[in-house]
């Protein structure tokens, strides 16, 4: 307890469900911070002892060099790039996805390029959706798209997924966090984090680390923010999107005006 009787004890994360958690980590906007998302996710489960599998879906293969840098020393983290031709040929491929599949926690990064049966085929995958979204006006009107299109794709609509958004590579205190803020906020949709644009995540990623397993690494703010993404990946009853929907090109409009 600190001054003023005010509580700094650090948020605590949440108890995990027992059951599996496939979260799908995607934007047609390229650079939104896809893999720092994903890859920070999979080291902050496999801290925690979670059996955890990365799937990389993007040919740049951003995901995948980072578990190469990673030190054995770390929790292991399952890797498995579908994009990489084998070998051993089609039935070694899916043998893998079938072995990342068993997995307690997966987490799937994505490309920026979405063709529509690689889209649907990655929403047949996934039990929870995750979109980052920057906070410039480029982004917030590519964000908004990108969501209206999810939320009318038949498969989506047939089989309605959680999705919750995040604000990523923020500077708090400036008027386009604001107009991202507000944006995200008329979405209807779980808002759920906040990430700071941070030089430790440059730093993690070089070396295949996540956030937090660099020394003196347990920022206050970014470890808030993680526990209130798991809040939400790990409720068994996370909300989905009210009927009718968000209406998210004139929330954009109205965000960066």
């Amino acid at each position: 307890m600190g001054a003023m009787g005010v509580d700094n004890t650090p948020r605590r994360l949440p108890a995990l469900a027992p059951e599996q958690r496939r979260i799908l980590v995607v934007n047609a906007k390229g650079g939104c911070g896809k893999t720092t998302l994903a890859t920070n996710l999979s080291a902050l489960y496999a801290s925690l002892a979670v059996e955890t599998a990365l799937v990389d879906h993007d040919p740049q293969g951003s995901s995948s060099q980072w578990l190469k840098a990673r030190d054995t020393s770390r929790p292991p983290i399952q890797g498995i790039a579908p994009w990489k031709e084998s070998n051993a040929g089609h039935t070694t491929r899916t043998f893998q996805m079938r072995l990342a599949f068993s997995a307690r926690r997966v987490v799937i990064d994505t490309p920026a390029a979405l063709s529509a049966s690689d889209f649907g085929r990655w929403l047949g995958e996934a039990d929870r959706i995750l979109i980052p979204v920057l906070p410039s006006s480029i982004d917030i009107k590519a964000g908004a798209r990108f969501i209206g299109d999810l939320l009318l794709d038949r498969q989506y609509r047939q089989s309605p997924i959680p999705l919750a958004v995040v604000a990523n590579r923020v500077r708090r205190n400036t008027l386009v966090f604001q107009k991202l803020e507000r944006f995200l906020i008329s979405l209807r949709i779980p808002f759920v984090a906040t990430f700071r644009d941070l030089q430790a995540y440059v730093r993690a990623a070089e070396v295949g680390d996540g956030l937090f397993e660099l020394p003196r690494g347990k920022d206050r703010h970014e470890w808030e923010a993680f526990a209130r993404l798991l809040e939400w990946i790990e409720s068994p009853a996370v909300a989905r999107v009210p009927r009718g929907g968000p209406q998210p090109a004139g929330d954009a409009r109205r965000a960066v005006s």
